[in-house]
């Protein structure tokens, strides 16, 4: 499939551009996503990616997934700076789960009609490669019908480092792990790990994890041997704006090499189906302590460290909206903020991360899905996400352990799940990883119709695997 046309004359407000866009007829370069993010009124954006949402998936229908987020280990090598997740390994909380035990986990899934799991964990070296084959084996043979969705890029190049496999370049290395897991039981490969992946950015935040190329190296390959994989992006602290746009738009020039792929390969090959982009939770993190852009008087009257260093992408940076300032008249080595670049965090509230995803919605043209954070926004956002270009709503999120180390602990069931998406204006439906449907819920039986008490189906605590550290009473000595 080739890619869409470009129309770099053009501004990005331009109204026929931006109906082309919507219609599928048209790409956005860089410069022009920028000024779309910037000068187009929240309505008006989300009224866009809502249009581009609906040539692609329709009117009627919204998805979501029955699985359970098994996180193995949170035994790691990376000091992630925004993870409240990692141990050493040699904490009270430090913890590697047993085949048996995840096996279990994979029984309580079949028995609430689940149809796959997302396995990704800390990178721990103390596993070898066996550990990993006998437990996909031992998964698929008790449970053959579950798909594996499993083991992020950064824990592919960790394998590839742990493992020293044969192979000239790292994508032979990578390609020797992969192809062993896919033959022990592996289905495909979620985009954990994705982050921002500009350098500047991912040096600050990712210590000992993967670069960009490494990640995208890792999905390419992933696609070349016929697995779907889905592509993340976690925004909202130390990065530019300029640098969300970047990430999208080497999401698709990757994805464009993927379909490329594809459409000349004799065996398999396959792609990104999704893009799922959240903001960073703060919470319990080394990161969320750093103090807030505008907390020292007059920072915000100048431009946000992250703009100052933002990558540029294949774009020029100065291509901005006109109320903001002109990157190109900045000498980034000695505008005032630059030194403060990494010391200061920019938080996502519900508009920006709106604004953000409908974006992606219009960036991302050769991606199909794109799905809505209502795990780290809460469910009425993720619910409104569906009018900002999100067709899919994920998981129950019957288990979660990264997130929720940071300060989000709920899930939800599937009735209040196809609730949301009917109350959005859609009926709701089951989905499997390929994005084929299930079960669509239009009849009297659906999940929501069935239910005469919504007291029972509130949001629950959700499963964690490491016990949170206890709190400290304070004791006050009398005088």
């Amino acid at each position: 499939m080739a890619p869409l046309p470009t129309h770099d004359h053009l501004p990005g407000l331009d109204s026929g551009l931006l109906a082309a866009v919507a219609a599928g007829h048209a790409r956005l370069t860089g410069a022009q996503a920028l000024e779309v993010f910037h000068g187009l009124p929240l309505s008006e954006l989300g009224r866009l990616a809502d249009a581009r949402c609906r040539v692609i998936h329709g009117d009627a229908l919204r998805t979501y997934v029955i699985d359970r987020n098994i996180n193995y280990t949170n035994v790691c090598n990376a000091k992630c700076t925004f993870c409240a997740f990692r141990r050493d390994g040699d904490e009270q909380d430090a913890y590697t789960l047993s085949h048996e035990a995840i096996l279990d986990k994979i029984a309580e899934l079949v028995g609430i009609g689940g149809t796959q799991i997302l396995m990704q964990g800390g990178m721990n070296p103390a596993l070898p490669l066996d550990w990993y084959t006998r437990l996909l084996s031992s998964i698929k043979n008790r449970f053959p019908g579950v798909h594996i969705h499993a083991f992020s890029p950064p824990e592919f190049i960790e394998f590839v480092h742990f493992f020293n496999p044969p192979g000239a370049t790292l994508e032979d290395k990578i390609r020797w792990v992969m192809v062993r897991l896919r033959d022990a039981g592996l289905d495909s490969v979620p985009g954990g790990g994705g982050e921002i992946f500009a350098p500047a950015v991912r040096r600050k935040i990712g210590l000992g994890k993967c670069d960009a190329e490494a990640w995208l190296t890792t999905m390419y390959v992933a696609h070349s041997l016929g697995m779907f994989t889905s592509a993340t992006m976690m925004f909202g602290h130390i990065e530019g704006y300029a640098d969300r746009v970047d990430h999208m738009l080497r999401v698709r020039s990757w994805q464009d090499k993927a379909l490329e792929l594809k459409g000349r390969a004799e065996g398999p090959a396959a792609h990104y189906v999704s893009f799922i982009s959240w903001p960073f939770q703060r919470e319990n993190t080394p990161l969320g302590r750093v103090p807030d852009w505008g907390s020292s008087p007059g920072e915000l009257e100048s431009p946000f460290p992250g703009d100052v260093i933002a990558a540029g992408g294949d774009f020029p940076a100065g291509k901005r909206a006109a109320d903001l300032f002109d990157y190109d008249a900045i000498d980034r080595a000695k505008h005032p903020t630059a030194h403060l670049f990494g010391k200061r965090v920019r938080m996502s509230g519900s508009t920006d991360y709106l604004r953000t995803q409908a974006l992606s919605r219009l960036v991302l043209d050769n991606v199909y899905s794109i799905g809505a954070s209502w795990v780290t926004m809460g469910p009425h956002i993720g619910q409104v996400a569906l009018a900002y270009g999100a067709n899919d709503m994920g998981s129950v999120m019957m288990e979660e352990n990264v997130v929720s180390s940071a300060g989000t602990t709920y899930c939800l069931d599937e009735p209040v799940l196809c609730r949301l998406i009917r109350g959005a204006g859609f009926i709701p439906a089951q989905r499997d990883n390929r994005y084929d449907l299930v079960t669509v819920h239009s009849g009297e039986d659906a999940p929501d119709l069935r239910v005469t008490d919504w007291s029972k189906h509130r949001a629950k605590a959700m499963h964690q695997q490491a016990p949170k550290a206890a709190k400290v009473s304070l004791t006050v000595a009398k005088a």
